[in-house]
């Protein structure tokens, strides 16, 4: 057991003990909202005069609203950030797939801090941090899951989500669906304290939305895409209504903290502001979102707070709002807030320094861009000449002033590499994934691969597979773990059509091999999809799946490798994942 959990054990069995200021009921609940790929101008609040959220332009007056928030570029490394109040490059997940969306196990999160100090813990929509144990939401302090584990989801319309334990059938819009999940999971918490999390999928593509919002946007004469992401914004905004109309039907309004963010800038190029920069960018647009609190007759209402604050503050922030004991961690990189929300505090006591990382699973982690922000400056680095930008004369960023202001960017420039190189030194490009359990599924988007092989969608995001197997120097391999040794029969999930069948499969872990041949052809046609406009991701489809053989798991760290020993047609097959079970 590792030393994290032996702390956390230790602490959940011990009695809570309150002083007199601070008993049960001044820990209120926690409702945290987030969503994926929104931006800061989606919110007719912000000055979209197209899009319509008077839920969250209410919720904006009813209480604080950071006005320069700021969060990573990239859906997996904010959210490691919110839940650990740590830059995400110490963390572990340093992008979106491939592994690299894996939050350290050994980080104390948001969900294991509330539930140590007695609270009901809850989580229902995209979790992005982990899939295999100890990775998982149930793994990481959350008593209820329902939702995903993955970067994002195929279909939005009566899907199969996961529970922690199986699978369930979803029925619905998901966000409607998740909204119900949530209310539910509301509605059964009367004795202890909750903190609910939220974590929308929407507006992330693949652009599905039901044809009420859709026709709405477009009979205001937007394109598909553009249709599409406005009417998931507007459902999410009806659903966090529902939310908050559950607070009050149910009698916990007043003693609930409700948080809104989104995890990064839009996801397309639209309306956001003067800011310059999406998604994936390290400017200001791609970082700069939301963040909203509403906490009636705790935090003043219509309260605008100007100075610069992140994603690595919401921890220690919540904290000593709910009153929380600390438990044993890593050091935080984040700095309270709660002063300024409570109003003891009109400003931060000095200018700060936030960092920003963004990586792409095509570059080394060293030549990705990053950016360092203070009250008046942005810093940026993309690998060429840095640049500077005053945020407060030019917003939008439209002169780069480094060649006037040399040592100032200097000074900067070095203070990047400095945290850079402090909070990467841990980096692990390739993650071990823990197998000595009951069942596991390896995705061919976590392999590593060599020869010919290719993603189908080219990326390897979430759902990706392999395909382009023609040679028998092709490998696929996983890095897997294991604590002691163990038998566990393995399969591959594939597709192979009529006349390519007759192909021997090998599947090796050190010293054991197991072998098989690939005689019964499979090959459907991607799902049926209600995409509104073609998707970037790939297709869902249904796999085929075949035993390959008992296979002996030594203990230890250590490839497993999938190769062909015969091909007597054009190609293999195409693989979308390996399966173990223990036999």
């Amino acid at each position: 057991m590792s030393l994290k959990f032996t702390y956390l054990l230790a602490f959940c069995l011990a009695p809570i003990i309150f002083s007199c200021t601070e008993s049960k009921s001044s820990q209120p609940n926690v409702l945290f909202i987030l969503t994926d790929d929104q931006g800061w101008g989606d919110m007719s609040s912000h000055g979209n005069e197209i899009l319509e959220t008077p839920t969250l332009d209410q919720l904006a007056k009813d209480g604080a609203e950071f006005e320069n928030f700021y969060v990573s570029p990239l859906c997996a490394p904010t959210r490691a950030s919110l839940l650990s109040g740590r830059y995400h490059l110490k963390t572990g997940a340093t992008s979106v797939s491939n592994g690299l969306e894996i939050m350290d196990a050994e980080e104390t999160t948001l969900a294991e801090l509330f539930k140590a100090n007695g609270y009901e813990t809850g989580i229902f929509g995209k979790w992005h941090n982990g899939s295999h144990y100890p990775n998982r939401p149930t793994d990481q302090g959350f008593d209820e899951f329902i939702g995903f584990c993955a970067g994002h989801w195929s279909n939005y319309f009566d899907t199969k989500l996961d529970s922690g334990i199986t699978e369930i059938q979803s029925k619905g819009y998901i966000t409607d669906f998740l909204t119900d999940k949530a209310i539910d999971f509301i509605e059964r918490k009367k004795d202890k304290p909750f903190f609910c999390y939220v974590p929308f999928n929407a507006p992330h593509s693949p652009f599905q939305v039901p044809d009420k919002y859709f026709d709405k946007y477009k009979a205001k004469g937007l394109d598909n895409e553009l249709a599409s992401i406005y009417g998931m914004v507007e459902n999410v905004d009806d659903n966090i209504k529902r939310l908050l109309d559950k607070l009050e039907t149910s009698g916990f309004a007043e003693n609930t903290l409700v948080i809104f963010m989104t995890d990064n800038g839009p996801n397309s190029h639209r309306y956001n502001g003067h800011m310059k920069g999406v998604k994936g960018k390290v400017d200001e647009g791609g970082v700069r979102v939301p963040a909203l609190f509403k906490w009636p007759e705790k935090i003043k209402e219509g309260k605008k707070i100007e100075s610069i604050a992140a994603h690595i503050d919401l921890y220690p922030t919540l904290a000593e709002l709910c009153h929380l004991k600390s438990i044993p961690g890593r050091t935080l990189d984040g700095q309270s807030q709660a002063s300024l929300l409570m109003g003891t505090s009109e400003k931060a006591e000095k200018d700060r320094e936030l960092f920003t990382h963004v990586a792409f699973l095509d570059k080394e982690l060293k030549d990705n861009p990053g950016a360092l922000r203070t009250n008046q400056f942005r810093f940026v680095y993309k690998g060429e000449q840095p640049e500077l930008y005053d945020m407060i004369l030019d917003p939008s960023q439209q002169k780069d002033i480094a060649g006037k202001n040399i040592d100032l960017t200097q000074g900067l420039y070095e203070k990047y590499l400095k945290w850079f190189k402090e909070s990467s030194v841990n980096f692990q490009p390739v993650k071990p994934t823990f197998v000595n359990t009951e069942y596991v599924e390896l995705p061919t988007y976590e392999a590593q691969f060599s020869g010919n092989l290719q993603y189908e969608e080219g990326h390897g995001w979430a759902h990706d597979w392999l395909k382009n197997w023609t040679s028998k120097t092709d490998q696929m391999s996983w890095l897997i773990s294991s604590d002691k040794p163990v038998e566990m029969r393995a399969y591959i999930r594939y597709t192979c059509p009529e006349g390519q069948t007759g192909s021997t499969v090998r599947l090796s872990s050190q010293q054991n091999k197991v072998t098989a041949t690939i005689s019964n052809a499979f090959d459907e046609a991607p799902l049926e999809s209600p995409d509104r406009v073609k998707r970037k991701e790939a297709y869902e489809k249904n796999w085929a799946e075949m035993e390959i053989g008992l296979i002996k798991i030594e203990e230890g760290e250590y490839p497993l490798v999938l190769s062909a020993l015969d091909i007597p047609n054009k190609e293999v097959a195409e693989v979308k994942s390996l399966v173990l079970r223990k036999k």
